[in-house]
């Protein structure tokens, strides 16, 4: 019997499908063997309180800080760290922490906006963004402030940035550093000279 063109595609088609999906017991005994996630616990010291949780090993340390702990001062902007919103301090230094994972800090001290001050006692860097309206919209300052602190702790202990004159004398608290070390915190209002401004105040306080 002759078979028309049309019906050969319609038929191809059909057999192309038939032999592509597996059949239905195939895919529920492929769901019923996908691996279930691995949990691992950890334990943080996170401004200055000892948490203990139980995460996915998957778990970004941002996720545990803003889903398990509920401190969400920390933002997710990109979450490809590119943009700062997320910075934290994590033994002494800023970290993007949406490209960590939390098992990976097993013991190490965070320090996230939350654990630098709250309204009624401020940080000085707290203090000097709100003088100096370093910030707009809000949503990057707690990593801007995070990175600000960490950034004149930097320069104290003595580590160069790129353009420190010399890699073996101290770098000074001048604007030109701080914009340097600022460079990945994205401020998407522009308020870039006035952050510069508040973490200048800041600078000038002696240790």
């Amino acid at each position: 019997m002759p078979i028309s063109r049309r019906k050969f595609l319609i038929l191809g088609a059909v057999t192309a499908t038939a032999f592509a999906m597996p059949p239905f017991i195939s895919l529920k005994a492929y769901a019923a063997n996908l691996e279930q996630p691995a949990m691992n616990k950890v334990t943080l010291q996170v401004n200055g309180k000892p948490q203990s949780l139980e995460v996915d090993t998957r778990t970004t340390l941002l996720d545990a800080l803003r889903e398990h702990l509920h401190l969400t001062g920390s933002k997710k902007g990109c979450d490809h760290g590119q943009c700062g919103a997320c910075t934290v301090i994590a033994d002494g230094r800023r970290i993007n922490s949406c490209l960590t994972l939390a098992v990976m800090h097993e013991g190490s001290e965070i320090t996230t906006i939350e654990g630098l001050g709250m309204p009624d006692n401020l940080h000085p860097m707290q203090a000097a963004f709100i003088k100096h309206d370093g910030y707009q919209c809000g949503y990057c300052t707690p990593g801007q402030i995070c990175s600000a602190v960490a950034v004149i702790k930097e320069i104290r202990d003595g580590i160069p940035s790129h353009v420190s004159p010399s890699l073996t004398e101290s770098p000074k608290l001048i604007a030109s550093e701080f914009q340097e070390r600022m460079s990945g915190n994205i401020c998407r209002c522009g308020a870039y000279s006035n952050i510069i401004e508040a973490i200048t105040e800041v600078a000038e306080v002696p240790a």
